[in-house]
């Protein structure tokens, strides 16, 4: 892979009864044990919509509604540059299980300051922290 050839990344942002869903990155993966917002690299022919639908069946065995993008990020890793899109979704089916992580968790909003997220996540934890960005 070139240097400069972008990772296009399609991640979940699940509310459920006033909780986020966050993920805990496997201790062997790349950033390992770091907390995350599932999702994964979006694949050439499809789009960001369904390639996070497909992630979050396969890696956390729930199926999502995918709604409205809540924001992007550009970041870039010594190793790969990453553009992220995160998603609002709706969970519509199955509890979430660590199929492809090390652990998830539903969070409150207060507790975001508990958990350390990769570099590429920080300016979108920074937004959640807001009371407005945070659904009722």
């Amino acid at each position: 892979m070139a240097a400069d050839q972008i990772i296009e990344v399609a991640a979940g942002l699940i509310f459920r009864d006033g909780k986020l869903l966050i993920t805990q990155r496997r201790p062997h993966d790349h950033l390992g044990g770091l907390w995350e917002f599932q999702g994964g690299k979006r694949e050439c022919k499809e789009s960001f919509q369904e390639c996070l639908a497909l992630e979050l069946k396969e890696e956390l065995g729930i199926e999502v509604q995918v709604g409205k993008l809540f924001d992007e990020v550009v970041h870039a890793y010594p190793e790969k540059p990453v553009h992220l899109w995160y998603f609002r979704c709706r969970l519509l089916d199955q509890e979430p299980q660590p199929l492809v992580c090390h652990a998830v968790a539903w969070i409150l909003r207060e507790e975001l300051v508990a958990y350390t997220f990769p570099a590429a996540d920080v300016q979108l934890v920074r937004l959640l922290k807001e009371e407005a960005a945070w659904p009722d």
